[in-house]
Parts: structure tokens; C-alpha cells; sequence
């Protein structure tokens, strides 16, 4: 299998970009022309000027990365069944309807949606058509910041635990954040907390990083004395708040890199990162190991396959564009501004 796809990759040359995010297999990373977080593939989407892009990611990725696209490129999913749990916790008909109920409370006039990328094209075109922007777990401080500029509320969508860590780690106590509930009147919140809270976090999470419990932390702690612990901001605020550093993919591999030959973390984050962590850095002496013994893989990464990489890119090969994600134009202008916006957020 790996010999088919460095041969097709060869006769593609040039007109094939193949996007891996972090939480890939290490067989189909290993192919990977950009490695990444959701920030960092998104800036490769909107730079790339090859005609087709592979993404070895999640539904939603692909997405962003055909909103990102230029005039004439296409994205490519491997495995149309590669979705992602927490996007489906937000459907786009459950926000305009919480939208319509802040609106008849008055609240709505002074709020301003935010979305993490693990959303649906719908939902970031909800917050870009009103007034909002995306974010990733790198910038969702920037996101923060920038949002609280233009109004004095914020709705976050769609991972209640990113934005409770982020807006924690801003100086908002938990008493001015609420969770909305999409399944229940005024999301289970009375009309007087809506109006009082600066954060309305939507009910969803990452059924990977809520794992992660904050016996784990104390376990660790037990067991390796002096062992760095470091999750992701996706984790539970309570995951996080025991953590020594909370940060995206990308900034939990540069604390790694950055330590010094003998340092020991254990990694609140994607099984497949974390091992593949602890061998690139055992051989500068660091040692890396999951934060839970039985840490989960994200299942919904796992589908794609070398086979499915191979077969979609064989298909290019014989002029055949097979798993086409394609985001409708309406959908895709308001979504491409809100993704817009986030590339300016620092």
C-alpha cells in the first residue's frame, strides 16, 4: 500500500496537496505534505495553489478547507464517514432557534457568536452572517478578546469546555458563564441568568479529551513525582485547572521540543499524537506518556486509511475525483467570513 501511494503521489506531483492533521494514523501522516492543527491546515488550505487537496482530517475540516479554497481547486475526504462528534452536537436549525429565544429576551442585540472550528460550514456561516468568527484552541483567547470589543456577551459554539478554559483564563468567573442546553427551554437557564452571564456556552464536548478526569492528574502526580502534566483545552475545567500547561496541539509539542533533555510529561491529548510524541522525543532523553493508561483514540480520525488514501488518489490518477467535498456558495460566503476573520485574530 505505502508503494502505490508514493507512486501515485509521484505522477501527481504538483497538482496534489495532501493535508494531515495531528491526530492521523502514523501511516497515513506519514504522507502528509503539511502536518497541523485545525489553525495551521487552515492557513495551508488558503495558501496552497494546488487543484486538489486532500485532507486526512474530519468532515468539517474538509469544509473549511473548500471555503479556504481558491477558484478551480477541490477537496478531497478519503472516507466520507470521517465526521466528528462534538461538530454534530451543534446543528444549525438548534442555533437559529436559540438565536430567535436570546432575541425575544433582548439579549441578542449585544452578542456575538463565536464558533470553534469543530463546526459544521452552517454554523460558522450562522456566526459570520451574524456579526461573528471562528476560532481554534490556538486563538481562541484572540477570538475572545476580539469578540468582547463588538459586544459585552458572547455565545460560544460548539465545546462548552474551551470555552469555559478560555474564558477562565481571561478573568470571567464561572458565576458569568452558562450552559445552553439545545434540548430544553431558554437552554435550561432562567431569563435573568441569560441576561447576566457574558459567556453562553453551548452543551457540546469532545468525546476524546472528556475523558480525562482529574483523578488521572492525581494519579500521575502519585506515580511520577515531578512529571509536567499538559492537556489540551478541550479537557474538563477541572482536568485543567490541575494541569502544570493547557494548551492547542501545536503549543502542547512546543513545550515539549522547548524542555530539556530528561523532562517527563504526561499528555492530556489524542492517543496517536501522544505516541507518536514519545518516540520522536525519546531520542533527546524526554519521556511522554498519556495522561490515562486507556486513553481513546479519536475513532472518527481512525477511518481514514491508507487504503482510502490510495484509492482517492488512484482515482486522480485516472481523472477521477472521487469523495468531493463541496460546500454550497451561500453557505460557503458567510462561512469564508468568518474564517477570515479568525486568520486575522493573533
Amino acid at each position: 500500500m505505502d508503494e502505490r501511494i508514493a507512486r501515485v503521489r509521484q505522477e501527481l506531483a504538483g497538482d496534489v496537496v495532501i493535508l494531515g492533521h495531528h491526530y492521523q494514523r502514523d501511516e497515513v501522516i506519514q504522507f502528509a505534505d503539511y502536518r497541523g492543527d485545525s489553525y495551521r491546515l487552515s492557513q495551508v488550505a488558503s495558501q496552497t495553489g494546488a487543484p486538489f487537496i486532500v485532507f486526512c482530517g474530519v468532515h468539517f475540516m474538509a469544509e473549511s478547507a473548500d471555503v479556504l479554497s481558491h477558484s478551480g481547486q477541490q477537496v478531497i475526504l478519503p472516507d466520507l464517514g470521517a465526521g466528528c462528534s462534538m461538530a454534530d452536537m451543534a446543528d444549525a436549525t438548534q442555533v437559529e432557534d436559540c438565536w430567535e429565544q436570546l432575541e425575544k429576551l433582548g439579549i441578542a442585540g449585544d452578542l456575538t457568536p463565536v464558533t470553534y472550528m469543530n463546526s459544521t460550514a452552517a454554523i460558522k456561516a450562522f456566526c459570520g452572517e451574524h456579526g461573528g468568527l471562528v476560532c481554534t484552541s490556538s486563538n481562541a483567547a484572540g477570538a475572545f478578546r476580539w469578540a468582547f470589543a463588538r459586544s459585552s456577551k458572547l455565545l460560544f459554539l460548539p465545546d462548552q469546555h474551551l470555552g469555559r478554559n478560555t474564558g477562565f483564563s481571561m478573568g470571567i468567573p464561572l458565576s458569568e458563564m452558562v450552559v445552553w442546553d439545545p434540548y430544553m427551554l431558554l437552554g435550561g437557564n432562567t431569563p435573568d441568568s441569560l441576561r447576566r452571564a457574558r459567556v453562553i456556552l453551548w452543551k457540546g464536548h469532545c468525546s476524546v479529551h472528556q475523558r480525562f478526569l482529574p483523578e488521572h492528574v492525581e494519579r500521575v502526580r502519585a506515580r511520577f513525582p515531578g512529571m509536567r502534566v499538559i492537556v489540551h483545552p478541550e479537557c474538563r475545567f477541572d482536568v485543567c485547572r490541575k494541569a502544570d500547561d493547557v494548551g492547542s496541539t501545536d503549543q502542547l509539542i512546543k513545550i515539549i521540543a522547548q524542555a530539556p533533555p530528561g523532562s517527563s510529561f504526561a499528555v492530556g491529548t489524542e492517543i496517536h499524537l501522544v505516541n507518536r510524541l514519545a518516540q520522536q522525543f525519546r531520542r533527546e532523553g524526554k519521556k511522554v506518556i498519556t495522561l490515562d493508561e486507556s486513553g481513546c483514540l479519536c475513532t472518527t480520525m481512525y477511518r481514514i486509511s491508507p487504503q482510502h488514501l490510495c484509492w482517492a488518489m488512484e482515482n486522480l490518477v485516472e481523472g477521477r475525483v472521487v469523495n468531493r467535498i463541496s460546500v454550497p456558495q451561500d453557505v460557503k460566503h458567510w462561512a469564508r467570513v468568518a474564517l477570515d476573520r479568525m486568520l486575522q485574530v493573533q
